[in-house]
């Protein structure tokens, strides 16, 4: 009885234990260049990227891995901060693209997204001042994008936009497509807690995608509408915990039960 009892709750248990496996997300299995380590991971809800990051409070100091693949092998990948709004305009940019010679490192700018117009092949400032940028490529054809962001002092949150493009024009990158995927990619980046969870921004009355036409445009950041729905998967620490307790109270129980049979 015992055993018909044990393989019950075991069977029980499994579902509830691999999700969440599943939920520890993949971010935490992404292994980069000596030298480059972050304090917490998440993998975004949209477009099958991952931030890693680590954020110095004392100094106000963001350091950052951005990992995605581009939507094509010439392709590029942004990421970036928006301190006044929720989508593109206003986003603070980094940007890798691929372009040029397939064995060459990615190319990394910034651009201050201010508007739904084209972006150049010129970086421009951004509000966030920024250091140790560099690109390299990952597994899978990802694009791993690095910085180091100066924020403002006692920033705690900030809202985070990202997005990937086909292709890239005069060391520019080209409009993005505008798929349900591209017009979810934002939420908001909660820096005081190591176990950030990424939460999903106040709703934005239209979606728009990044530097590209006089509507919706392509370029770096995110012009992404829509927010994410639920909070996208909370840092590796959180999803960890999760990962364990189901188990654990499970088997605590059946003890528990064999003990009083």
């Amino acid at each position: 009885m015992a055993h018909q009892i044990a393989l019950v709750v075991l069977l029980l248990v499994s579902p509830a234990a691999m999700r969440a496996a599943a939920a520890a997300g993949a971010c935490a299995g992404e292994k980069f260049p000596a030298g480059r380590a972050y304090a917490t991971c998440e993998d975004l809800p949209s477009l099958g990227a991952s931030l890693h990051w680590t954020y110095d409070a004392a100094k106000s100091s963001l350091s950052v891995a951005f990992v995605a693949a581009p939507a094509g092998s010439g392709g590029w990948v942004a990421w970036g901060l928006n301190p006044t709004g929720e989508g593109m305009a206003g986003t603070q940019a980094l940007v890798a693209l691929k372009g040029g010679s397939s064995s060459s490192a990615p190319a990394v700018k910034t651009y201050n997204i201010t508007g739904y117009v084209p972006l150049g092949g010129t970086s421009t400032p951004i509000a966030f001042p920024a250091t140790d940028l560099a690109a390299d490529e990952g597994s899978g054809g990802k694009i791993r994008l690095y910085g180091k962001l100066q924020l403002h002092k006692g920033m705690k949150s900030v809202n985070q936009v990202w997005q990937v493009g086909s292709s890239v024009t005069g060391g520019a990158p080209d409009k993005h497509a505008f798929g349900a995927a591209n017009l979810a990619s934002k939420t908001k980046l909660v820096l005081g807690s190591k176990a950030t969870a990424a939460t999903a921004p106040a709703s934005e009355p239209s979606p728009a995608p990044i530097a590209g036409g006089p509507s919706p445009s392509a370029g770096a950041g995110s012009d992404s509408g829509a927010s994410s729905s639920v909070a996208p998967s909370a840092s590796k620490n959180a999803a960890a915990a999760a990962g364990v307790s189901a188990p654990a109270l499970a088997v605590l129980a059946l003890v528990g039960f064999l003990a009083i049979v």
